[in-house]
């Protein structure tokens, strides 16, 4: 693949570029929540700007149905990009500047079609908008998109920073990583993680589960587990991975439960064995937490994808953060899988740079350790 170093080299003085973006981010209206993402693009967007580029940029955010739609404009993310920037973001279609920021491409039902000459069609509309294509949104590769996919075949393409950053980090994860070699995986459904679970449980010498998940895992084992989320269809998977592991899967040792999930929940820590009926589990307890910092402490390379519990909750917030300190501690080398684990790191106050390297793209990042083809870096081999 031809990287941004390539393209900056060629020269790209009074060129124009089409930068496909990852800037999808939370909203709560119009304010966003969490930036990272905006901020990851930036010295890519940088390095083109001081080359004298005319950067016009593309991205999705959330899940219009293929229609403008106002909560799902990208307007806050332009005036955001422009205070980072510190510079002028032109916005919207017909705008003009040095850099300029097209409204969400999913408003336009081609970019997501299925149909591709619809999707094609699209991808010829973006492709004006430059002379050469860099894509910069590791969150959005594992996509048959057209900005993702078919945009590359129109345009000499190149790898952005973030993207390229993100391939080498992911490659340590599959090929001889440094030993032990300790994954975290959480979030709620086995059914998610479960390729990713096969790919890794050869390759490393512990696998802790949390989350919602572990209790299709404790099902597994002969556990009641009360309320708690549970896929009953998994049980008898997580019954084979459980054996296949011979001991390499660790589950959690107590729970914290509640029978609700809100801010002023009255909670239990109770071991595995003793889950109410009525109650359901939505943290990781400290016995646990103090069982898997042990296990951490020796490892030299550690993948964290999936928060132990609610942790968007006050309550069940202990599990998460207790884990996460704990990778901050690691001596090696150390990967937090985007999506909800990075935004958990944000929202508990964990300092970023206590890792080695923090993912743009949860479900990119996983399909990856998969050994899944994923489309936008497909594109950018051709």
């Amino acid at each position: 693949m031809k990287t941004l170093d390539d393209l900056l080299s060629e020269g790209v003085s009074g060129r124009r570029v089409l930068l496909r973006a990852d800037l999808n981010v939370p909203l709560d209206g119009e304010k966003i929540t969490d930036d990272g993402r905006i901020r990851a693009v930036l010295p890519t967007l940088n390095a083109l700007r001081e080359g004298g580029a005319r950067v016009t940029v593309v991205s999705h955010l959330g899940r219009p149905k293929g229609a403008p739609d106002p909560k799902y404009s990208l307007a806050p993310v332009a005036a955001r990009l422009s205070e980072l920037l510190g510079a002028p973001v032109a916005f919207g279609e017909g705008a003009e500047g040095d850099v300029t920021l097209l409204e969400n491409l999913r408003f336009n039902a081609g970019e997501t079609s299925k149909d591709e000459a619809e999707r094609a069609a699209f991808a010829r509309e973006l492709a004006a908008y430059g002379d050469v294509y860099v894509d910069d949104a590791f969150g959005a590769v594992h996509r048959k998109h057209a900005s993702v996919y078919d945009v590359a075949a129109l345009l000499p393409h190149y790898t952005g920073y973030l993207v390229r950053r993100e391939l080498e980090v992911l490659s340590k994860l599959t090929g001889e990583a440094e030993r032990p070699y300790v994954v975290v995986l959480g979030g709620s459904k086995v059914s998610d993680k479960l390729a990713v679970i096969e790919a890794l449980l050869p390759k490393v010498d512990k696998l802790l589960i949390g989350g919602g998940m572990c209790f299709t895992f404790l099902k597994a084992q002969g556990h009641e587990v009360g309320k708690s989320l549970l896929q009953a269809e998994m049980v008898e998977t997580c019954a084979e991975l459980l054996q296949r592991g011979d001991g390499k899967i660790v589950l959690p040792v107590d729970v914290v439960t509640a029978t609700e999930i809100s801010d002023d929940a009255a909670t239990k820590t109770v071991g595995i064995a003793g889950i109410p009926a009525g109650e359901i589990g939505l943290d990781i307890g400290p016995e646990t937490v103090a069982e898997f910092t042990g296990i951490l402490a020796g490892a030299k390379t550690v993948f964290w994808n999936g928060p132990m519990g609610v942790f968007e909750k006050r309550p069940f917030e202990a599990g998460t953060r207790g884990v996460a300190e704990a990778i901050t501690k690691v001596d090696g080398f150390t990967v937090v899988g985007g999506g909800d684990s990075a935004a958990a790191v944000r929202a508990l106050g964990i300092p970023e740079d206590g890792f080695s390297h923090i993912s743009t793209g949860g479900g990119a990042s996983l399909e990856y350790l998969e050994g899944k083809t994923l489309p936008g870096i497909a594109a950018l081999e051709a």
